[in-house]
């Protein structure tokens, strides 16, 4: 079956930043952050302290997944540069989002530079309180703050562009279902996907219902399921909990508002790619047609879209000319 993984990151050099502080890369695929928390980030055999395109097209290889989307977090720090280089390199296999502080004094000259000269079509915005913008700013919100309606505004002149959210859980100040409701009415030419599948519990399936729910109207609304492994606390293959909250997602929004993702190189570290890779191949929550849209139809339409892929490729940037 052909597979796109629809969460992805590249890590050429780790620059992480978090309520936690900064990290700093430890070699062996591990690291601190300035709090002394330690993490075992990158699966042995990726990478010592980073994780490239070259071994992350090994790794796709070995499991047939054809393709990927390149997102950022703060959790490796923005990769933004990096990813453009090996959409550039590797056209065929590659999509790349950015990122940017929208409180940083030039943010609207960088989201500029990305979307006008290195031809990006998708942003990332981590904005959770745990791993994100809301862990080093004061709390606010995705469909009031005056710094992203500037940017929202300016996407709106891409039709297609998409607009990908991680907000967190529910116990955190970041966590705004219903925000997303409100962009996806403002901006209905713009595609928004919400990562984590709203970071569900099992055991709490009316929350997730609640979001779910709230988005059912709005076709431009996907949600993807990388990582709801380590969100479930889950390690026993194929995961019976995340089965639980994917049928109420296809009940809810059907199985072509669902996409599949890995959030690797981390979530690696406690379930191996070959398992979150197949996963859904070993449960009866989709038919045969509903797991191809799954695992990669919804994100070649999202994401792979023909406009936003020939932005990027043809995209013309000195720098890149330069040091290829």
């Amino acid at each position: 079956m052909k597979k796109i993984d629809g969460h992805m990151h590249l890590v050429r050099s780790l620059a992480g930043l978090s309520a936690k502080g900064r990290m700093t890369p430890l070699g062996k695929g591990q690291a601190i952050w300035d709090n002394g928390m330690f993490l075992n980030l990158i699966p042995e055999g990726w990478g010592d302290d980073n994780f490239t395109a070259e071994s992350a097209l090994k790794v796709m290889e070995d499991d047939e997944v054809e393709k990927a989307v390149l997102l950022q977090g703060s959790l490796y720090g923005f990769q933004n540069y990096y990813s453009y280089q090996a959409v550039k390199r590797y056209p065929d296999k590659f999509i790349a989002a950015f990122s940017v502080d929208p409180f940083a004094d030039n943010a609207m000259e960088i989201v500029r530079r990305h979307v006008e000269d290195l031809g990006f079509r998708a942003i990332k915005l981590e904005i959770s309180q745990g791993g994100g913008l809301h862990g080093y700013h004061q709390p606010f919100r995705l469909d009031t703050s005056p710094e992203l309606g500037k940017m929202f505004h300016y996407f709106a002149d891409y039709p297609g562009f998409v607009v990908t959210v991680d907000y967190g859980d529910y116990t955190q100040f970041s966590y705004q279902p219903e925000a997303i409701v409100n962009l996806a009415q403002r901006y209905p030419k713009l595609d928004f996907v919400v990562c984590h599948l709203s970071f569900p519990s099992a055991d709490h399936l009316n929350r997730l219902a609640n979001a779910l729910e709230q988005w059912k109207p709005y076709n431009n609304i996907t949600t993807e399921i990388a990582a709801i492994q380590d969100i479930e606390h889950e390690t026993e293959f194929p995961f019976p909990r995340c089965q639980k909250d994917v049928a109420l997602a296809k009940d809810i929004l059907g199985a072509k508002r669902i996409l599949w993702g890995t959030d690797s190189p981390w979530s690696s570290t406690f379930n191996s790619y070959h398992n979150l890779a197949t996963w859904l191949e070993e449960t009866d929550i989709f038919t045969e047609s509903e797991l191809e849209d799954v695992m990669y139809n919804n994100a070649n339409r999202i994401y792979f879209k023909a406009p936003n892929v020939q932005a990027m490729r043809n995209s013309n940037d000195p720098v890149f000319k330069k040091e290829g």
